[in-house]
């Protein structure tokens, strides 16, 4: 019988097999059958002829052939450029141009496209709420306040976020937008272009203005220079500092000491070269010279009958003081001859003055809650009105728009009035009534912009509030919940384009704020 033997498999694994060598005529063999297939198909298919020239060699003759079809389809796309080429006026078109295939997105989510209404009360986003009506805005609306918020914060747009034609634009238009860059630092009072919002005040907390010097005690001043980065601070411990803002470190510039004179009230002078300071007590002032360092006491004023001389108040029209005096009186004094030219009188005594904007008129309160409006060329009594519910008068101011005028009462009410119907109306009715502080209203001060009006009490810690004009509504956010910053304040300011806020305070501290919606000082 015949037998078929198996092959023996004992002991030997798959690995241990030997692979036979291929023998040499086997690879050019398959080659030629493969290339004779492959030509066959390249007559119905180039590409299947690019990729068996790719894998089996001629690399060089298919970078020739791409080479060669990528110019082919640039013609192809040259010829489309033509037919649709823009023509002139004359008839003569332009040089075409290539096109490239415009990209789309890989992925579009069709909920992108509905309008959703997102909730603004949140409080990550209070900060871009710029009215009460405000309480929903749609997603398209919202990212465009934010991107606004975003360019503001960062002084425009970033170069990495502009497209080549926005930058060609801007390009074209750097000579505007030097101009508007002058204007915007150069002009009187010019703030931001858009209205300040209200609800939220964005601020931020800087290192105290007289860091570099404390008083040792109670300040009672603080005000910033009308044209240069300065701050002056005054107060009992008989001294008048000057302080550059910065922001971070405020350094000193010059202090001077005033030999028992603790002063009461330091102000500069309309052009801002000089300070003039009144004590308590005293019926002596001095005059200090910043720019020749010279500190002039003035120990007597022709036609001044007081015992003593303490408040003040700077004329806008420069050159001259207005003096309060006592039993209602009102004086009139020029610094240039030093003598006392009119007088005015009001029924009680005067706690508060406040000029008009062009000077023109001057507003007093009195303790008798009346308010006195008089014509400063004529030193006549134009106008008076009772405060509106008021008891006693403590302080009062003016806007330099001429639109609001606010007094103040002990009751801590500060009744804000349209300045126009405290001209012409004897009984005029205030816009809103302010009633977040609870003690003596003892300090007013508007802003440059007439956007803000600060009201404060000396009787009470963190008796601060600051004012939204025209809504007439209070900052939510100032002063600080939880933590004692400004304690008593006596006096308050801005700075000429309301980038800065200051108080002198009972520490001997002026706290410092950067108001970030102005960009100047």
């Amino acid at each position: 019988m015949d037998v078929i033997k198996l092959p023996e498999t004992g002991g030997r694994t798959r690995t241990q097999k030997r692979v036979r060598p291929p023998k040499p005529g086997n690879q050019e063999q398959k080659r030629r059958r493969n290339a004779e297939s492959l030509a066959v198909l390249g007559e119905k298919d180039s590409s299947v002829k690019l990729l068996e020239e790719l894998v089996f060699g001629a690399e060089d003759e298919l970078v020739e052939k791409l080479v060669e079809e990528d110019e082919d389809q640039a013609g192809v796309l040259s010829l489309e450029d033509q037919d649709q080429e823009p023509v002139d006026s004359d008839g003569e078109g332009e040089a075409p141009l290539q096109l490239r295939p415009s990209r789309t997105a890989a992925w579009v989510d069709e909920d992108d496209e509905l309008e959703e209404e997102v909730d603004m009360k949140h409080r990550y986003r209070r900060d871009l709420v710029r009215g009460e009506a405000e309480s929903t805005m749609s997603k398209q609306k919202l990212q465009q306040r934010m991107r606004d918020q975003f360019q503001r914060s960062m002084g425009g747009t970033p170069s990495w976020a502009e497209n080549k034609k926005t930058k060609d634009k801007d390009d074209d238009d750097d000579d505007e937008e030097e101009e508007d860059d002058l204007l915007r630092r150069t002009g009187n009072f010019v703030a931001s272009s858009d209205c300040l919002p209200s609800g939220v005040l964005r601020m931020k907390k800087c290192l105290h203005a007289n860091s570099a010097r404390p008083s040792e005690d109670r300040l009672t001043t603080v005000q910033f220079h009308p044209s240069a980065q300065v701050v002056m601070t005054a107060g009992l411990d008989q001294s008048v500092s000057l302080f550059q803002v910065d922001g971070k470190t405020n350094p000193k510039i010059q202090s001077i000491h005033l030999e028992r004179f603790p002063v009461h009230k330091a102000q500069f002078s309309l052009d801002g070269e000089m300070v003039i300071a009144t004590s308590l007590k005293n019926k002596m002032f001095y005059l200090y010279d910043m720019m020749e360092g010279r500190i002039t006491p003035v120990h007597t004023v022709r036609g001044l009958n007081e015992a003593r001389v303490k408040d003040f108040s700077v004329c806008p029209e420069g050159g001259a003081l207005l003096l309060n005096g006592t039993n209602g009186y009102l004086h009139l004094l020029t610094l240039k001859t030093q003598e006392v030219v009119r007088s005015m009188k009001i029924n009680g005594n005067v706690t508060g003055v406040a000029f008009s904007n062009d000077g023109s008129k001057v507003f007093t309160n009195s303790e008798e809650g009346e308010v006195y409006v008089w014509d400063m060329r004529s030193s006549r009594c134009v106008n008076r009105f009772t405060d509106d519910g008021c008891v006693k008068g403590t302080s009062i101011a003016a806007s330099r728009n001429g639109q609001y005028l606010a007094c103040g009462s002990q009751s801590g009410v500060v009744n804000v009035y349209s300045q126009e119907a405290c001209l012409n109306s004897a009984n005029p009715k205030p816009l809103k009534a302010v009633m977040n502080l609870l003690t003596s209203a003892t300090s007013l001060t508007f802003n440059p912009s007439s956007e803000i009006l600060a009201i404060a009490s000396r009787a009470e810690d963190e008796a601060v509030r600051l004012v939204h004009l025209p809504s007439l509504t209070v900052f939510s956010n100032f002063p600080i919940a939880k933590r004692k910053v400004v304690y008593r304040a006596s006096c308050l300011d801005f700075s000429p384009h309301s980038g800065f806020f200051s108080l002198a305070n009972n520490k001997g501290h002026a706290p410092l704020f950067r108001l970030l919606h102005y960009r100047d000082f």
